[in-house]
């Protein structure tokens, strides 16, 4: 079975899982961080090296002031009492995304947990925060005009080395949950080759079965880059 070195995963649906089962929808986003943390494990034990979340989108800030002051106090507290146990099970942790809107205390949180988590060799969670690809690709643009490079030399390399997911190798698979069937600016550099698999399961409900269900899939394709 071919098993993907690098997913990507677009969380989606946690309002609306929330919503079906009468909850109130900052509940489904409670759920949804359990559920990425969980997920991260399984596709570990899978044979997968890199688990990208797409958990904040540039767009996001569009939503009410108290989804997002949520979102962003519960990614305060998910960091700041979950880095021991990322750092326990040797699971190395990366952020994307562009840091200055973000709140200070998060910033420090996310800076801290990448230094703590460094060493480890049991795979590596990448959470997309305040990231949109196309956003992406412009202020690494930017970035290197800024420091004299010569743009009409620039080779796909060097452009990449200059965005937050320079660490990151191309994405392998992308999942989304929820039934949507786009892209929403999520890895567009890293995902030119990607094979991409929408399911109707919102996220909270994307468990063991629905993952390998997606891993199958994807051992079923027939990668031809082009060729």
């Amino acid at each position: 079975m071919s098993v993907p070195q690098h997913v990507g995963v677009i969380v989606d649906g946690n309002r609306r899982w929330a919503k079906a089962k009468g909850l109130p929808t900052l509940e489904g986003h409670e759920a949804g961080y359990r559920r990425v943390k969980e997920l991260a494990r399984w596709l570990f034990s899978r044979g997968v090296k890199l688990a990208s979340f797409y958990l904040f989108s540039r767009e996001n800030w569009h939503r009410s002031k108290e989804g997002v002051a949520y979102l962003m106090r519960l990614l305060e507290q998910g960091l700041a009492r979950d880095v021991k146990e990322f750092k326990r099970d040797a699971i190395r942790l990366l952020f994307a995304g562009g840091r200055e809107q973000l709140p200070p205390r998060l910033r420090e949180l996310m800076r801290q947990a990448t230094e703590e988590t460094k060493q480890g060799t049991a795979g590596t969670v990448c959470a997309c925060i305040n990231y949109g690809g196309q956003q992406e690709i412009v202020e690494a643009v930017q970035r290197l005009a800024a420091s004299g490079r010569e743009l009409s030399e620039l080779s796909a390399d060097e452009l990449k080395g200059a965005m937050t997911t320079a660490e990151l190798p191309p994405c392998d698979l992308i999942i989304r949950t929820s039934g949507e069937q786009r892209l929403s600016n999520f890895l567009l550099w890293e995902s030119a080759y990607a094979e991409l698999y929408f399911t109707p399961t919102f996220f909270p409900d994307f468990n063991e079965v629905e993952l390998d269900k997606a891993l199958a899939w994807f051992s079923d394709r027939q990668r031809r880059f082009g060729t």
